[in-house]
């Protein structure tokens, strides 16, 4: 009788052993989605940039870079639990939060920030010889508008439908490399994109034409659209960002956003924060482009406007930052 018990407990203890041993399992074996973006976008190079880094890639974590459509979408993935991690523009996350995006008044509640990674502006491709001097004079011109699903595409409609011009232009849905190629073969007036400068996109198109960027921040103050949307801040694109654009450029900006699921655990995000915000994460980003310069601890909640992930409220608390003002 004495052996039956002593083999019961003996069983009991190996099962207890075995069960307290699969979270840790579960973790080491842990896979996350990284959503990213369309091909020659800022948003793709952040997620193969988490996916390569080597001390993520020896924690445990899987992290896996998968490509989108872009800021819209992303939302959508992350919202929804398709992908644990993505980049979404800090205005997008506002408006979806409260059920304000174009067509679409769900709310979506389960997308938190968890870093500021760069300021995003919107550039508009002309050519330098097109007459072109404002939005305005893009009526009844072949434009292309960024993927459907994106956020370049989103801001386009946004600011154009502000500018009353959104249905007067011909409008192209397409990512940006494919819009600096059919640009190059006199296929479109015009691209918009909505990306950290320099974009390799224009690279590309400066190459095969003389161009010009469009001032987008003259026709967003003399509209209104500043006071209409607040998260949208002045900036310019400098001189000599592009082949034969000798002059800076006034635009706005959104901020991209690192972003993660409401179901992502705190010590999953405090832990991937604690990788990156090192000397060596921070030079491992800027290696990829020169993008993320303005990736610093002292930066790491600029432009967000919403809820902080908790791992992420955690980290950037014992940082000794503020946190950001709730709108």
């Amino acid at each position: 009788m004495k052996q039956k018990n002593r083999s019961s407990l003996f069983g009991g203890m190996i099962l207890l052993a075995i069960m307290l041993t699969l979270p840790v399992l579960s973790h080491a074996a842990q896979r996350i989605v990284f959503a990213g973006g369309p091909a020659g976008g800022t948003f793709q190079v952040v997620a193969n940039a988490m996916q390569t880094y080597g001390p993520v890639k020896k924690s445990g974590l899987k992290v896996r870079a998968q490509s989108s459509a872009g800021s819209i979408e992303n939302l959508r993935k992350v919202n929804s639990g398709k992908a644990q991690l993505g980049v979404v523009y800090s205005g997008h996350i506002y408006l979806g939060k409260n059920g304000m995006l174009k067509n679409d008044e769900r709310k979506y509640q389960d997308v938190l920030a968890v870093s500021y990674l760069y300021g995003a502006p919107a550039q508009m491709v002309i050519r330098a010889d097109s007459g072109i001097e404002s939005a305005k004079d893009l009526i009844d011109k072949k434009i292309g508008v960024g993927n459907a699903g994106s956020g370049a595409f989103a801001n386009c409609e946004l600011f154009f439908t502000h500018l009353g011009i959104w249905d007067k232009i011909e409008r192209n849905a397409m990512g940006y490399n494919d819009a600096a190629s059919a640009f190059g073969n006199n296929q479109l007036d015009a691209f918009w994109l909505f990306t950290a400068f320099p974009s390799g996109a224009v690279i590309m198109a400066a190459q095969t034409n003389d161009i010009a960027l469009i001032d987008l921040n003259k026709d967003a103050e003399e509209s209104g659209f500043y006071k209409k949307y607040p998260y949208f801040t002045r900036i310019s694109v400098p001189e000599g960002t592009y082949k034969g654009v000798d002059t800076k450029t006034p635009s706005f900006q959104d901020s991209a956003l690192w972003v993660a699921n409401t179901e992502v655990s705190e010590d999953v995000v405090y832990k991937l924060l604690s990788l990156i915000y090192t000397e060596e994460g921070l030079a491992h980003m800027r290696k990829q482009k020169k993008t993320f310069k303005d990736m610093r601890i002292e930066t790491g909640v600029n432009g967000i406007v919403t809820k902080l992930h908790p791992g992420a409220e955690k980290f950037w608390k014992e940082k000794g930052l503020t946190m950001p003002t709730l709108k």
